[in-house]
């Protein structure tokens, strides 16, 4: 996908309220289960293809470079899928704070709702700049009482 505005008089930009229907039709159509393994595929396309067009694939700069230049490409100055509020490295987990991800956006309190595409996306950044696969888990949730969505990857 080209980085060029995509649409003349609408712009790049489409509402959270279209993507949820999406999730939830699809939730529908596949099952709990089906649509959130789709959608974490999807996203970890996504993920990988951002890596890509930001030339950090397998690359050898800090981790604190190439997740700024990711925090950057997908937060508030970019697509605005979330925001990137922390990451840290704690044994072999890479952990990951999220704050406002799409995949929370409009859920009330105690919603069970888990990420699926945003934690997609995180997971396809990681492996595709690290050059290594991950297992990713939510281990918090906004919506259950934390201060963040959190994803935690361990590698496989």
């Amino acid at each position: 996908m080209s980085n060029a505005n995509m649409r003349e008089k609408l712009g790049d930009f489409s509402s959270i309220v279209c993507l949820k229907a999406l999730v939830v039709g699809l939730e529908d159509i596949l099952g709990e289960k089906g649509a959130r393994a789709n959608l974490v595929l999807a996203g970890r396309i996504r993920g990988r293809t951002i890596i890509k067009d930001l030339e950090l694939s397998n690359t050898d700069k800090p981790m604190e470079e190439w997740t700024a230049a990711v925090k950057e490409a997908i937060g508030e100055t970019g697509t605005r899928l979330c925001d990137i509020a922390k990451v840290e490295k704690e044994g072999d987990i890479l952990r990951v704070y999220l704050s406002e991800t799409v995949c929370s956006a409009g859920e009330e309190p105690g919603s069970s709702r888990q990420l699926t595409f945003t934690l997609g996306a995180i997971q396809g950044a990681v492996e595709e700049a690290t050059g290594k696969k991950f297992f990713a888990e939510q281990t918090g949730s906004v919506l259950r009482g934390q201060d963040y969505d959190i994803i935690d990857f361990q590698e496989r």
